[in-house]
């Protein structure tokens, strides 16, 4: 389990990059470097990690169900995940 600050800290990084993306595309159409560099550090969407939904684990992330493997592999073995079944031949 992920630390609460540390995926209360990925919700502000988040929330950052939306408010800024209108400013830093207009900012990158023009070429404009300096204007970019005074804007938060937060506001680049690069900063922000990918975390699993449900323990906050960011190694290991499975982009398409959005949890970790360890997640992930759990909950098809319980059959939460639709759809997906066990490897055997």
């Amino acid at each position: 389990m992920a630390k609460v600050a540390w995926t209360e800290r990925n919700k502000r990084k988040k929330e950052t990059v939306i408010k800024y993306a209108a400013i830093r595309a207009e900012l990158k159409a023009k070429h404009d470097y300096a204007g970019l560099a005074k804007l938060p550090r937060d506001a680049s969407p690069s900063r922000v990690v990918n975390r699993c939904s449900m323990s906050g684990r960011r190694r290991g992330h499975l982009r398409k169900f959005g949890v970790s493997r360890l997640t992930f592999r759990e909950a098809a073995l319980n059959g939460l995940i639709p759809g997906v079944v066990k490897a055997s031949w």
